[in-house]
């Protein structure tokens, strides 16, 4: 068996996992909520106008200081979303167990034996994209 193989064995297992189910089902919740999605769409039409109001040479202070406020605004509302919150949880949990495969994987490639290497980094390989988090 080859390593493709058997990475497709592994697509399978996490597809199998429950967090991957709660994560597609709180993603289905999120997808479904029009109210949300209308904040998304807002938030994210309002973002496109304060970069490209950023962009200008004559950049509107006031304008600028506006869209930051409802930018915020818009943010603090999509985040207390219920179906929101639950999705984050959902894709943290999921986060966290590819970045625990991922780390596997690197460390194997690296040398190290895949049946005591750490699943979780040991320290700072100065990557954000594979922390949980500077303590």
């Amino acid at each position: 068996m080859d390593v493709i193989e058997k990475a497709r064995e592994l697509g399978k297992l996490i597809q199998a996992d429950e967090r991957y189910a709660k994560y597609l089902a709180a993603k289905e919740k999120n997808d479904k909520d029009e109210e949300l999605q209308k904040l998304i769409n807002e938030f994210t039409a309002k973002r496109y106008m304060l970069n490209m109001e950023m962009s200008k040479e004559d950049k509107d202070a006031d304008k600028l200081k506006e869209l930051d406020g409802v930018i915020k605004n818009l943010y603090g509302e999509i985040m207390v979303n219920p179906n929101m919150a639950e999705f984050n949880v959902a894709k943290n949990e999921m986060d966290g167990m590819l970045s625990e495969i991922n780390n596997i994987i690197t460390a194997s490639a690296n040398g190290e034996d895949p049946e005591t290497c750490p699943s979780k980094p040991t320290g700072c390989s100065g990557s954000c994209a594979s922390c949980g988090g500077c303590h």
